[in-house]
């Protein structure tokens, strides 16, 4: 399968190791409806090409089949889930999810957990419009981080039942955080590209029960 080079981002040319920028005064929240925000940070992991080499070549990636409308088809991603108390493959990861877990006590009220990671390797792979309501988020305000690594994709947001969608481009270590309602009345997906574009990974943070 023929794939798209990675390009790096300028600003994320560097020897030295991976690290984070603040949360604090620059995450900007965006209110949605029925009480749903959107938490939005570009360039939170500098560094962030060097976590994606690493993703790529260390996550035990899988392939995975589902039923849709009565057939068996592929999942148009690589997945791979890190439960609560495995070792997350790079350093950073487990730095970010703590700073995610101190900055949003105040609003969570428990730590994040659970790290579920998605490859999508080139613009064929997607993720259809969906929210994250399997487990305690279907009833409960909740909290999903994603920090995104590679070739920037747009993430879009509508509100369930149909709507304008809003649009966020993830990429080279950018953070978005889905919060309040927002897996319940909101829906998000990640579409196909048409153009040439390399692997992106997608790793999101959650607290327990929640999936």
């Amino acid at each position: 399968m023929s794939q798209a080079a990675y390009q790096p981002s300028m600003l994320d040319l560097t020897d030295a190791a991976p690290s984070l920028g603040p949360l604090a005064g620059e995450l900007r929240r965006h209110r949605l409806s029925r009480g749903a925000w959107v938490d939005h940070l570009p360039g939170w992991v500098r560094g962030s090409d060097q976590v994606l080499d690493t993703l790529l070549r260390d996550v035990p990636w899988r392939a995975e089949r589902r039923t849709m409308y009565d057939a068996e088809v592929d999942v148009p991603r690589l997945l791979c889930w890190y439960a609560g108390g495995r070792e997350l493959p790079h350093p950073v990861l487990t730095d970010a999810r703590e700073a995610l877990t101190r900055h949003y006590a105040p609003e969570l009220g428990e730590p994040f957990v659970t790290a579920g990671m998605c490859l999508y390797r080139t613009g064929r792979d997607s993720v259809a419009w969906h929210g994250d309501t399997l487990g305690r988020s279907a009833h409960t305000d909740t909290m999903v981080a994603i920090v995104s690594f590679g070739s920037p994709r747009p993430l879009l947001l509508r509100p369930r039942g149909g709507g304008a969608s809003l649009r966020f481009p993830l990429g080279h270590g950018d953070l978005i955080v889905m919060g309040g309602s927002c897996q319940r009345t909101w829906e998000h997906a990640i579409p196909k590209s048409a153009r040439p574009v390399g692997p992106r990974v997608s790793v999101q943070f959650r607290p327990a029960g929640v999936a």
